[in-house]
């Protein structure tokens, strides 16, 4: 897929730009969003930019991509790229705006690199930058195909019927189609964008994965409130805490995700951390509603019972699977849990049965290390799959 001209100039300049990948992300988004503000306005988070979570996952994928047809000029890494076309799609993204995004990237390249850049250079990582472009505009035009939908009109209107608190910071919204046609085909595991307005009039997107089973008309998201430290609150969390009641309505867009509940036999293993039991707790409603009788292994680790959203569905949803069980981890462990563990997840003395799919979310930190553990045990890298929430930090095949 890459020539050998460009592949040769890319290896050779591949330290060069990667070392000043941050810099020239970080100008690229400064200029773009400044000559185009209206693409803050329901397509780029501004709590993403403002911690830089964005501008970094950019320059992992770009490094990440350009190493990858180095390694194998031949083959399109698209097993790399499907997370990134499915965020993508769920933002409902357009061929055109590769054009935009091209447009300014090269020009941060050229102000950043200087007399560096060279027609050669500048010809090399343009063929990087649309042959990554042109795979992630094919995955998505099939991605919207499967869903059915034009590409980019992937939103909907639902309308609140519940809301329930789970923690002091969680609370679940129960939804349905406002339209009353039947909801989109979902599979367990999948997330969904949920689009709100800002009390600036500017709309601001989060994807939230689904927490109940997705195979009937109703939908369910646990939102967790993101209050910051050294980056602004979470604007959507904080909005949809704070405003959205039964009875309202809320723009959500068709599910997407390659992280998805696999329709195999083999054991399960769901591993999780704080709010990351969403996805899970929604594997788990899928799995009894269906009757599996797959093994099911549920690890989860939390600051205590009182923060553990979903914690006694769970319970339950392990109660109702013939071959299931839990075991929780609580930094601060209480009456609640008697059996719990305290501290920190740690899978010492905890069997992983041989042949499982497993599925991590979390904090990074946490499924780096759970899943440096998992590895250890005998679990194969292939075996092993993880979501994140926001931007990805953690490119496949990175090390643990």
């Amino acid at each position: 897929m890459l020539s050998t001209d460009s592949a040769a100039v890319v290896r050779a300049t591949l330290p060069v730009v990667a070392e000043a990948l941050d810099e020239i992300t970080a100008r690229f988004y400064a200029t773009m969003l400044g000559e185009h503000p209206e693409l803050l306005d329901g397509m780029f988070n501004r709590g993403n930019q403002a911690s830089g979570a964005q501008r970094r996952a950019l320059a992992g994928s770009i490094a990440a991509f350009a190493q990858a047809l180095l390694a194998d000029p031949d083959t399109r890494p698209d097993a790399l790229l499907a997370r990134i076309a499915h965020k993508h799609a769920s933002l409902g993204v357009t061929d055109d705006q590769y054009t935009i995004v091209h447009k300014y990237l090269f020009r941060a390249i050229a102000d950043v690199l200087g007399e560096a850049v060279t027609p050669e250079v500048a010809a090399a990582w343009d063929e990087v930058y649309w042959l990554m472009a042109g795979a992630l505009i094919s995955l998505e035009a099939r991605l919207y195909d499967r869903a059915r939908v034009e590409p980019g009109q992937v939103w909907r209107r639902w309308t609140v019927v519940g809301r329930r608190e789970e923690t002091r910071d969680a609370a679940s919204f129960l939804l349905r189609p406002a339209d009353g046609a039947p909801a989109p085909e979902a599979r367990a595991g999948q997330y969904v964008s949920v689009r709100v307005q800002a009390a600036d009039g500017v709309h601001q997107l989060r994807q939230y994965s689904l927490s109940s089973d997705p195979d009937n008309e109703l939908r369910r998201i646990t939102v967790k409130r993101v209050r910051g430290t050294d980056v602004p609150d979470g604007e959507v969390s904080n909005l949809l805490h704070e405003q959205v009641r039964a009875g309202d309505e809320l723009t959500l867009s068709v599910p997407f995700g390659d992280v998805a509940l696999d329709e195999a036999d083999t054991p399960l293993v769901l591993v999780s951390a704080g709010i990351g039991c969403t996805p899970m707790t929604g594997m788990l409603g899928h799995l009894a509603s269906t009757g599996s009788k797959r093994p099911v292994l549920v690890l989860h680790a939390d600051r205590s019972p009182a923060d553990h959203a979903l914690r006694a569905e769970t319970r339950e949803l392990v109660g109702d699977l013939p071959d299931a069980r839990a075991v929780f981890w609580y930094e601060r462990p209480g009456a609640e849990e008697p059996d719990a563990r305290a501290g920190l997840m740690d899978l010492a003395g905890v069997t992983v049965p041989k042949d499982s799919t497993v599925y991590l979310c979390g904090p990074l930190p946490f499924m780096r290390a759970v899943r440096g553990d998992l590895l250890r045990a005998g679990v194969p890298a292939r075996d092993i799959h993880y979501e994140v929430f926001g931007p990805d930090l953690w490119l496949p095949g990175d090390a643990a």
